[in-house]
């Protein structure tokens, strides 16, 4: 079952990435990133969040676009990057599950 909050930590672990990179990217893309606020003012991500944050991650960090460019992108159309996102996830797991196969051999 999907949680509905995921704090920053979770979130950075998810991307493989600095929490303080997740938090600059949050306040960077306020447009795109709203993570809600708990009662001691941490930031609680939602899924849409996650997926957000990944295709900045994708553009950003693959693609070696500009936080501008990426903002542009995403703003402009979504689904193309989205779909290479969700590719790209899916090889992921299948290189890991590869390995898994190889080192058990």
């Amino acid at each position: 079952m999907e949680k509905l909050f995921y704090s920053i930590g979770e979130v950075a672990a998810i991307l493989d990435e600095p929490v303080s990179l997740v938090r600059f990217w949050s306040n960077s893309f306020p447009e795109l990133v709203k993570p809600e606020r708990n009662a001691k003012l941490n930031r609680r991500y939602t899924a849409a969040d996650i997926e957000t944050l990944k295709q900045i991650h994708f553009l950003v960090k693959e693609k070696g676009m500009t936080l501008d460019g990426a903002s542009r992108q995403l703003r402009a159309d979504r689904k193309p990057v989205d779909s290479k996102v969700k590719a790209l996830e899916v090889l992921r797991e299948i290189r890991k599950s590869l390995e898994a196969v190889k080192n058990s051999l």
